[in-house]
Formats: structure tokens, C-alpha cells, sequence
């Protein structure tokens, strides 16, 4: 259920999110973290070595796309703050993303937006990835 009401976007009625791409230290524990943690099924995969990439589907026909040949960084913040993904059961994610030996950053909690248009009761959480991006799993209440 989604309570936000959908516009269009009034220059380019078809426009949607397509994906988020990632360059990856370690491609495939990231590609295994995707896909085994968070259940997406790859939709493309392409060459060999640091020129490995790879097209997740996260379901609706969005993706994340990962690349090989990408360093570690300790600072999961730049120009991107987070990415986040529409769940249904937000500490389901959270606790799966736990058990499989990653690390949490904000426990899920319960959080109303009050909006000029309307309130908005949510349940988020956050998680560091495999290349510590911030990933944030978001709920509708």
C-alpha cells in the first residue's frame, strides 16, 4: 500500500527511477549480499575480472547495477547520503542484513513525517553494505 499519492512529472510524463550503481571492492560478496541478504535476482550480468558488472532487479523495474574494481572506503557518505528500498516488513530486512555478518547503523524505528500536504507514519531502518553504502529500508504504517 502506498499512501503517498504518484504524480507525474510534468516535463516527462514516463520518467521513473531506473537504478543505483555501485562500484564494488569485493564484487562478489556485494553480488552475494544482494542477491542472497535481499532476495533480488540478477537480470544481467557482464564480462571478467574489475570489468564485472552486474544488474540486480529489486522488483517494480528498478535495479541496482554493481561494478568490480572499486576500492573500500570508511566514509559510506558523499554526494550520496543513502538508497532506499520500499519493504514491506522493515525489521525483516534489518535482521536479515544483521545475521548475515553486516552491520546495522540505525535500529528500525517508528517516525511520523509531518508534511505541509499530510502526516506520514513510516518504520525505517539503516545498514551499511558490503562497500559501506548506506542502504535504508523503508515501511508504510
Amino acid at each position: 500500500m502506498n499512501p503517498m499519492t504518484p504524480m507525474n512529472n510534468n516535463i516527462a510524463a514516463s520518467m521513473k527511477f531506473h537504478h543505483i550503481a555501485i562500484k564494488c571492492a569485493d564484487f562478489d560478496k556485494s553480488k552475494a549480499f544482494y542477491t542472497e541478504t535481499l532476495g533480488m535476482n540478477v537480470a544481467l550480468q557482464w564480462g571478467e575480472g574489475d570489468d564485472r558488472g552486474c544488474m540486480m532487479d529489486i522488483g517494480g523495474g528498478s535495479y541496482i547495477e554493481i561494478f568490480a574494481g572499486g576500492t573500500k572506503t570508511d566514509s559510506p557518505e558523499n554526494s550520496v547520503i543513502h538508497f532506499c528500498i520500499l519493504v514491506e516488513d522493515c525489521d525483516l530486512y534489518y535482521n536479515r542484513v544483521l545475521k548475515s555478518g553486516y552491520a546495522g547503523k540505525d535500529a528500525p524505528f517508528d517516525l511520523v513525517i509531518k508534511a505541509k500536504e499530510k502526516e506520514l507514519p513510516i518504520r525505517i531502518a539503516f545498514v551499511y553494505g558490503p562497500d559501506n553504502e548506506v542502504i535504508e529500508f523503508f515501511q508504510y504504517r
